[in-house]
């Protein structure tokens, strides 16, 4: 090839002889979303900086100029006013070309003993750490305003559902805390994910380590990492923190759309448990009477998102070889997509939650239908009679069978009603068949008895506050 007498390219155009296709620079750019990575990446810079000076890599009088030059950079970035440049790739030479204007060429000392390749799993792992602790801190909110919900609706009832079909008789306050446990568990899996992390790629360089006599520990431990990666080769090429990340936030997305659903139901006319406030609320174009819940409407449809963000780069991952590939660029914008739109989803929850008016009387009276005492009353059956269960079970299908013959309920029936199917316990079946009293019966624990709910909501208030 004969020698290029021009730069064709500022950074790796030196050995080339053509400049890059105008296509190539636009897909292989991504200082348009990698951006983000700015202030993290000058962290990581400074403290890479401040390593080479430890080991005598570079002069105290090259770290300062380098040092001072980051942090004029990092103040433009704050005030919004660095110019990022697409013909420089990414935030890294973006960030080095800039330091290299103005302090001229020790800039690119700042590059010894290092690779964008460890340069960018590094950022995106403080990145996603911090991000992390937004989410939890996000995820702490809602449950504390479950829990204020909750606290509200111990003793109030409404049909608990298996199948979207009526089953049995449960606390509302019940049903919310069912949420606070998930969201516990979805925040577990992001704090062992942030855990996961705690290994420092930087000093990995492009792949083999490097020839240079760097201190990995000391970088490692100034970035917030437990200690250095253990293989070079798995440093650059990892991201299964990523990988996982998005998976927590595809399951959490799973969790909120389930309460998405829940609302959705609960507002339509057919059921009328709750409303949603105004606010959270849209109306029609051509139907000025409807009131629709399009907010848990459009969580419910993130879920998609958050699927299909995980899956693509779980793909992209799946068929690479050892080490990096720039096939690894691409998971950065399904990290950024998934991340803001579960904090948007986030708020948007903790806005309907807030202003959820619970329609208390149509819960009660829901729970009218469907003889939803029926399992109650084959336990109580058990219990007071020392029936096995399955007569016990059969008993109450008869009385059950008797109701529907009646078109009525089984709390409805007369005692003497209750008595054609078992002789002398009609009037202790009628005075146990009291559907406000349901609750109370139920003795396990984490069970709908008012005493577990108060239980579980006084657990909950000690894990957060």
């Amino acid at each position: 090839m004969k020698k290029n007498k021009k730069n064709i390219n500022p950074i790796w155009g030196t050995n080339f002889s053509k400049q890059t296709n105008p296509l190539l620079e636009k897909i292989n750019s991504s200082i348009d979303f990698d951006k983000r990575l700015a202030l993290h990446d000058i962290k990581a810079s400074q403290v890479h900086c401040a390593m080479l000076k430890k080991k005598k890599i570079i002069s105290l009088l090259e770290h300062k100029k380098i040092f001072r030059g980051l942090t004029k950079i990092k103040n433009l970035i704050l005030k919004n006013r660095f110019k990022f440049n697409q013909k420089y790739e990414d935030i890294h030479m973006n960030i080095e070309m800039e330091l290299h204007k103005l302090i001229g060429d020790t800039a690119g000392k700042l590059h010894t003993a290092r690779s964008r390749n460890d340069q960018v799993a590094t950022d995106l792992k403080l990145w996603i750490s911090e991000s992390i602790k937004d989410i939890c801190a996000s995820l702490e909110t809602l449950q504390k305003n479950i829990v204020k919900k909750a606290n509200l609706h111990v003793y109030t009832i409404m049909p608990g559902l298996t199948h979207l079909q009526s089953a049995q008789i449960v606390s509302f306050a019940h049903h919310l805390m069912a949420y606070y446990e998930m969201l516990k568990r979805d925040k577990k899996r992001f704090l062992n994910n942030l855990a996961g992390l705690n290994e420092c790629p930087l000093g990995s360089a492009a792949l083999a380590g490097t020839s240079f006599p760097i201190d990995r520990m000391f970088t490692a431990k100034n970035l917030g990492f437990k200690k250095p990666t253990s293989n070079s080769m798995d440093s650059v090429s990892d991201r299964d923190y990523a990988l996982e990340f998005l998976s927590n936030i595809a399951i959490c997305g799973s969790h909120l759309s389930r309460l998405s659903e829940d609302i959705v139901i609960w507002a339509s006319d057919q059921f009328n448990y709750v409303s949603l406030s105004d606010d959270f609320s849209t109306g029609s174009s051509i139907m000025p009477q409807k009131k629709n819940p399009d907010s848990a409407e459009l969580v419910r449809g993130k879920m998609g998102r958050f699927a299909g963000n995980f899956f693509s780069l779980l793909t992209t991952i799946k068929g690479l070889p050892l080490t990096y590939s720039k096939d690894l660029q691409e998971d950065k914008e399904p990290i950024f997509d998934s991340f803001d739109n579960l904090l948007l989803v986030l708020k948007v929850i903790n806005g309907i939650i807030n202003g959820l008016k619970i329609n208390k009387n149509e819960m009660f009276n829901a729970c009218k239908k469907g003889n939803l005492m029926a399992t109650d009353l084959a336990d109580w059956l058990v219990i007071n009679y020392n029936m096995p269960f399955r007569k016990a079970y059969k008993i109450t299908a008869k009385i059950v069978g008797l109701a529907n013959k009646k078109t009525c309920q089984i709390n409805e029936l007369k005692i003497e009603d209750l008595n054609l199917i078992e002789k002398n316990l009609g009037e202790n079946l009628k005075k146990f068949l009291k559907i406000e009293n349901s609750i109370n019966y139920k003795k396990s624990i984490g069970s709908t008895s008012p005493k577990e709910v108060k239980k579980s909501i006084q657990i909950a208030k000690k894990e957060l506050y």
